[in-house]
Order: structure tokens, then sequence, then C-alpha cells
């Protein structure tokens, strides 16, 4: 797979050129307007997080598939990324709610050159909604895309901190009821796309769902004094 250089700068001024234009104007306005950057999990991070993987499965299509994905649909593929937890609550409640606020900041933000495909981008972002109420089989490549790329976090070194820790906050859980939850939540994660199925193989969903058991027997069992 092509590596880019340069991170989230190379991936915002498109580096690569596998996409329309530029995403400068974008990063700007989620810097300097998004209310959820300090988010326990909902932040800056995520955002930016599904946003590179997005971004690494343009360059697969654009490398083994081109005729997948024009240059347009990468383009509001990547600006619902950005977009798609736009000043998320960062609390437990009903995950419309937090669409309904990144659907309007997509109607305050978008830029005059995008707005005509303002219906596309709303649609990607509609469905992350979690538990999804839209299967699979129902989706085109880039909303699939970036199901995959939202779920990928769960798979990240970080995923202890980012995920254990950062939704458990979010929910008013402790960390160990949500230590507890990730056996089964992984047993359930799918992969819908070549490039996620790659990304993210069968082997590396086992590997996380036997660190999760791991850390669940290492936090419950009691401690053998030495």
């Amino acid at each position: 797979m092509m590596v880019i250089r340069g991170g989230i700068p190379a991936i915002v001024r498109n580096d690569a050129g596998c996409y329309e234009g530029n995403l400068v104007s974008y990063f700007q306005i989620l810097w300097n307007h998004a209310q959820n950057l300090n988010n326990p999990y909902h932040n800056f991070r995520h955002i930016c997080h599904v946003l590179w993987l997005c971004h690494e499965a343009c360059l697969y299509y654009t490398k083994y598939y081109p005729s997948e994905l024009t240059l347009r649909q990468k383009r509001n593929l990547l600006i619902a990324a950005l977009f798609h937890d736009f000043d998320h609550t960062g609390k437990s409640g009903p995950d419309w709610m937090n669409i309904a606020i990144a659907m309007r900041a997509i109607d305050r933000f978008l830029l005059p050159e995008d707005r005509p495909y303002r219906m596309d981008i709303s649609r990607l972002v509609s469905f992350t909604e979690y538990p999804y109420a839209v299967g699979p089989e129902d989706l085109d490549l880039s909303a699939l895309i970036l199901r995959d790329a939202d779920m990928g976090q769960a798979f990240s070194v970080a995923w202890i901190q980012q995920v254990i820790f950062g939704l458990a906050a979010e929910w008013g859980k402790t960390p160990l009821e949500v230590v507890k939850m990730q056996g089964p939540f992984h047993e359930k994660v799918r992969f819908h796309t070549k490039w996620g199925q790659k990304m993210f193989p069968a082997s590396d969903v086992r590997t996380k769902i036997n660190e999760a058991t791991e850390l669940l027997e290492l936090l419950t069992t009691e401690p053998v004094l030495a």
C-alpha cells in the first residue's frame, strides 16, 4: 500500500493528488470551530484517525481499483470524515442527535464549490449513526469505507487509552465495564470493503479479541503474592 509521508498536513494538502482540490479550509474549520476536540473519545484524534484511514482507502482504490471511486467521490468521502463527529456531545445518548449536530455543521461550513454535493456528503455522515440503521448491503462504496474507517480506532495502538478510558468517560461507565464489552463487540465486527479487509484482516480482529480477553483476566484475577 502506498505510504504518504507528512501525516495530516500531507493529507489535507492532497500531496498524493488522489482527490479533487485540498482540505486546508476544512481542517482550519475543524481546528477553529469544533467544540469536541478535547472529548475523551469523540475528539480531534478520532476525527483525524478516521480521516487518515479514509485517505488510506482512497490511495488503495486509486492504485488497485481506479474506476471504483472518482476524484469527486473521494473528496466527498474525506469531507464527510472530517464532519462525521463534528461537535459530538461526548455523552451517552441516541447517536441520531450527534448526526443532526454534524449535519448542521455541514450546512454552516460547507464551501461554495462543495454545496452541489451537500446531500451526498450528508448522506455519508448519516450512515455512521450507531447502532447502524441501514445494512451494509444497501450502502455504496464510500459509505462502507467511512464505516470501516470509523471502526478502525478499536484497532489502533492507543486503543486502551482512546477506547477503554475514552468511552468509559463518555458513557458514564467504569473502564472495567468497557473492557468487558470489548470481546463481544469485536466478535461482531465486520469490514465490508476490500480495503478494510486488507487493512484489518480477520487475524488482526482475532488478535484484538485475545488481547481484550487477556486484559480482562489481568484486571479480574486475584494477584498471587510473591
